[in-house]
């Protein structure tokens, strides 16, 4: 809810109501983000963290399965990257194609160090200048809602989300303008109406960060 004095809006060169909508959006975004991401589902969209998780070989429908990382807030000290294998082929070969990691930068931070038998790193950089960063040959997106490492942490996300998470979305933002309650100001009411929720629970694995029971 910004405000703006009359003044500024009779002596302004811009339309204040669009320049207001347009750096709202940032906000927006940002809060669109945190619900997708870890979002209740009452007073914002459900996010995908959100929904009960169940190891990969006692997965069924309505839950997100997911594998582990070997060790408890950390990858495995022996053979550390078999944990990222797994999870990819935890998904299922139709939503591979189109699949993404998701984490956050200190996540990444953790990845980009892993290397093969070889010595080479997983990572791999972006191939030309405005391209996207690879991990075993698939992209990665940066998700700075998505937890840090931690012991039984979820801190990794892998799947094809164009089919798994559905966002439903009013179009645009509506600004409604209140010169009475708080004069000299005039305040904007900026709302936006958005949702989402899992669709295809096939379509997202996730990683734990945790040691096998036993």
């Amino acid at each position: 809810m910004p405000a703006a004095t009359q003044t500024l809006l009779d002596d302004s060169a811009v339309n204040i109501d669009e320049w207001i909508a347009s750096e709202i959006d940032t906000v927006f975004a940002e809060q669109e983000g945190t619900a997708f991401v870890s979002g209740n589902g009452t007073t914002a969209p459900k996010g995908f963290l959100t929904y009960t998780k169940e190891e990969e070989s006692d997965w069924e429908w309505g839950k997100l399965g997911f594998v582990l990382s070997g060790a408890a807030g950390a990858f495995a000290a022996s053979d550390p990257s078999d944990a990222l294998v797994d999870l990819v082929y935890a998904l299922k070969a139709g939503y591979r194609q189109n699949a993404t990691f998701v984490m956050n930068r200190r996540t990444q931070a953790e990845v980009r160090k892993l290397k093969d038998d070889a010595g080479n790193y997983l990572w791999a950089p972006p191939a030309t200048a405005g391209g996207q960063a690879t991990l075993m040959g698939f992209p990665v997106a940066e998700a700075e809602d998505m937890p840090d490492i931690a012991a039984n942490s979820f801190s990794i996300a892998f799947g094809d989300f164009r089919r798994g998470y559905l966002v439903v979305d009013r179009m645009g933002v509506r600004v409604l303008r209140d010169p009475y309650s708080a004069k000299p100001y005039v305040l904007f009411y900026v709302t936006k109406r958005v949702g989402g929720g899992v669709a295809d629970f096939d379509a997202i694995k996730l990683m734990k960060f945790a040691a096998p029971a036993g």
